[in-house]
């Protein structure tokens, strides 16, 4: 079934686009070419470079040629078609009768990354001539090559316009800068998937000039009835090998890291050699690395090893009955990815050359090969299976598609290309108004009760603020978010301020650097694995930052708070929970697996009560508010929390502030609960500076004040004399959760801490 459903995606593109050259009536033409002046033949000039991309040119040629009241056809051959140690592979256009109007020697040897440069550079010091001479009306180019990037150089600069064949495809290497340099020089391209088109458009490129053809080889391709393959395969590879029996090699270097493709090469070959297997190995291509790969061949001896057979070039017919019966075929050509698909002969294909391509299931990506072990497991798999045949890169009708699209072309129209641009906002950046607006940031703080959205200003200014209860679903609580930061970014143009960014503060462990909830605590439920950078930025069109609510009050501290321009701080958030961040040396301290500074949760008893962790006797389980609204229960239920100047409504809830309250008119119990949560939480603090040795602590939240005595207290008598002398101080902030989540944006536009 999915099958099914990739085949029609697929083949419903190349349909659609058939419809509209279909209605593109034979009168349609002729009035193009009458435009185009008196029945003028559009001049055609097709250059290839070499034996792959006159696969895909040769179909088209062909069909150029036999059309000759549209056409006229010019063929220039340049870059490794003329190297005898590629096999001359412009013979093979002389077979296919066509007339080939100039022969271009540009390849520099060397076969390093400066032999290529030079190589492009010979090229269009003699392109321009030939250039003057044929005066085309269209030069065709394919792929991606350096060689058909000076072709495509020499002809915009001479005002000639360009066809360009597999524009907006993906693979690896700097086969994709050079593929898109082209499609940048490009007036017109010729595109073999859906996604490719997609691709154009994204760059710009003008949707009326992108034709969604499919690859033009698949016209060959899925038309190869040539029943004598077996002659074929026993010419290339011997009388004894039978069909599915044998594999193809073909293997490139990657011209952004020779020594691994090198390396790779090698691995490959030993594995191959293992493999038992007879193979046929094609030589590589010229790019930077070939020769040192040809030397690994000779090395290992593979030119007269009796199971390999190496050759420079096989006719394309030939090569195509050779994969379509191979028990496999390896390597890192496009060829593997793209052609072989049509016949659903299993393909290995090997490191990052391809990466990015569309693929069908036939292939078998093996990424990084540090062993031939890899390879080798890989060909276990791979030898001898069947798979359906793939339609991907086209539907076998792309050649009638192009010459369509080439008779449609009117040369009355502007030579010079435009681009679709997407619709940008006027430049502001000299109005007054825009000069005069507050830079601030949206803080949105997610507590275990409420959800709070804030527009904060770089001073640290709360300019408006948004309460509403935090809801218990996910998705409830996601679409809040988003509905209150929107309404808090609208009310910010009226109040003159200038959103740079969003940022979150919320319970649990958080991987700033992807925006992502990693698990919360109890206090927020269904709060796990949650992004939240990419929905709020999909929406708002803002940058995100997300952090844990301890960082945040950290942050709050040392930008608006006592923490300012200290080097060495820790801050404890004491609320419903207990958390904190540590400052080091000027920066947030997140650990390796982000959960440093869980301060609520440093043990200081073995026996204590039960914390909402799941552990015993934390911080959080003495001194947290759930922790003193359980006990002030407990007191309520035994009658013993209420003393005289106290009252509760009957359906009351019971809270800490009633245990507070209790303690501070007398109540011995309540006292001495305090007293032990105090003690715990400056217990824990002994354990901070005795682990981090900060010059400052700063206790922030509903409780700070209560609690402030009751640590120094702890910390002059339990503490190391050496840090007995650090200040505790409590915090001044009015809301440190949403000044922290504010920070995370206003610290960004100033020096890049995230």
């Amino acid at each position: 079934m999915e099958i099914h459903k990739l085949f029609y995606s697929r083949t419903s593109s190349f349909c659609f686009r058939e419809v509209y050259f279909k209605n593109l009536s034979k009168q349609k033409q002729r009035e193009v070419m009458e435009k185009n002046g008196n029945n003028h033949k559009l001049r055609v000039c097709v250059a290839t470079c070499n034996r792959a991309d006159y696969s895909k040119l040769a179909p088209i040629m062909f069909g150029i040629k036999a059309e000759p009241q549209f056409f006229e056809l010019d063929v220039v051959v340049l870059g490794s078609h003329l190297i005898d140690d590629y096999g001359n592979t412009y013979r093979m256009i002389e077979q296919d009768d066509f007339d080939i109007h100039t022969r271009l020697h540009t390849i520099v040897r060397g076969e390093d990354e400066a032999a290529m440069v030079e190589s492009v550079g010979l090229a269009l010091v003699k392109l321009p001539d030939v250039l003057n001479r044929l005066k085309p009306d269209i030069m065709i180019v394919h792929g991606d090559r350096f060689d058909a990037l000076a072709l495509a150089t020499s002809a915009a600069l001479m005002n000639i316009r360009i066809l360009h064949i597999e524009g907006g495809e993906v693979s690896g290497t700097i086969d994709d800068s050079i593929r898109h340099a082209i499609t940048k020089l490009a007036h017109y391209h010729v595109c073999c998937t859906r996604s490719a088109e997609q691709h154009l458009i994204a760059m710009c490129e003008d949707h009326d000039r992108i034709l969604l053809a499919g690859c033009p080889s698949y016209d060959k391709l899925l038309s190869a009835k040539n029943k004598d393959y077996m002659s074929i395969i026993s010419t290339w590879l011997g009388e004894d090998v039978k069909t599915r029996d044998y594999i193809v090699a073909l293997q490139h270097p990657v011209t952004t890291d020779i020594k691994h493709s090198i390396k790779m090469f090698e691995l490959t070959l030993d594995a191959l050699i293992s493999f038992n297997k007879r193979t046929l190995v094609l030589f590589p291509n010229v790019d930077a690395g070939s020769k040192e790969m040809v030397r690994v061949m000779r090395k290992k001896g593979i030119e007269h090893h009796p199971n390999f057979r190496a050759v420079k070039h096989v006719p394309f017919d030939q090569f195509i009955q050779l994969v379509a019966h191979a028990g496999c075929m390896i390597g890192n050509s496009s060829c593997g990815v793209r052609e072989v698909g049509a016949f659903g002969t299993p393909v290995i294909n090997l490191g990052t050359r391809q990466t990015g391509r569309e693929t069908g299931e036939n292939v078998l990506h093996v990424r990084d090969a540090d062993t031939q072990d890899k390879i080798l497991h890989a060909l276990q798999l791979q030898f001898g299976k069947q798979y359906p045949c793939s339609k991907i890169y086209g539907d076998g009708n792309a050649v009638p598609r192009i010459l369509k699209f080439l008779k449609s072309i009117d040369l009355k129209e502007p030579l010079q290309k435009k681009f679709c641009f997407p619709p940008v906002k006027d430049n502001i950046s000299q109005d007054i108004d825009h000069i005069l607006e507050t830079q601030s940031a949206l803080a949105v703080d997610l507590g275990g009760t409420n959800l709070r959205v804030a527009i904060v200003s770089m001073k640290g200014e709360i300019v408006k603020k948004y309460t509403q209860l935090n809801p218990k679903t996910y998705e409830d609580r996601l679409a809040l978010i988003l509905k209150m930061c929107i309404e808090a970014a609208s009310e910010a143009v009226n109040v003159n301020c200038r959103i740079l960014g969003v940022g979150i503060s919320t319970g649990g462990r958080v991987n700033p650097r992807e925006g992502i909830v990693l698990h919360s605590t109890k206090l927020i439920q269904e709060w796990s694995s949650v992004d939240l950078r990419t929905p709020i930025s999909d929406v708002l069109h803002l940058p995100v930052w997300v952090d844990n609510d301890g960082n945040c009050a950290a942050l709050a501290e040392r930008k608006f708070g006592h923490g300012k321009g200290v080097e060495n701080f820790v801050t404890l958030i004491t609320g419903t929970g207990i958390g904190g961040g540590i400052v080091h040396q000027h920066e947030l301290i997140h650990g390796s697996s982000f959960c440093a500074a869980e301060l609520g949760h440093i043990v200081v008893s073995l026996d204590g009560p039960e914390c909402l962790c799941g552990s015993q006797g934390c911080i959080e389980a003495y001194a947290s508010g759930i922790a003193l609204q359980r006990e002030a229960k407990k007191l309520h239920d035994d009658d013993l929390l209420l003393v005289e100047g106290m009252s509760m409504k009957e359906d009351e809830i019971v809270s800490a502030a009633h245990l507070i309250q209790a303690a501070k008119l007398g109540n011995a119990k309540a006292e001495s609960i305090l007293r032990t949560a105090g003690t715990a939480l400056g217990l824990g603090v002994v354990n901070i500076l005795h682990t981090v040795n900060p010059s400052l602590v700063i206790l922030s939240g509903v409780l700070a004040n209560h609690y402030v005595n009751a640590v120094k207290d702890v910390i002059n008598r339990q503490a190391l004399s050496s840090v007995k002398t650090v200040d505790v101080v409590v915090s001044n902030l009015a809301d440190p959760a949403l000044l922290g989540a504010a920070s995370l944006v206003l610290d960004y536009t100033t020096r890049r801490i995230y």
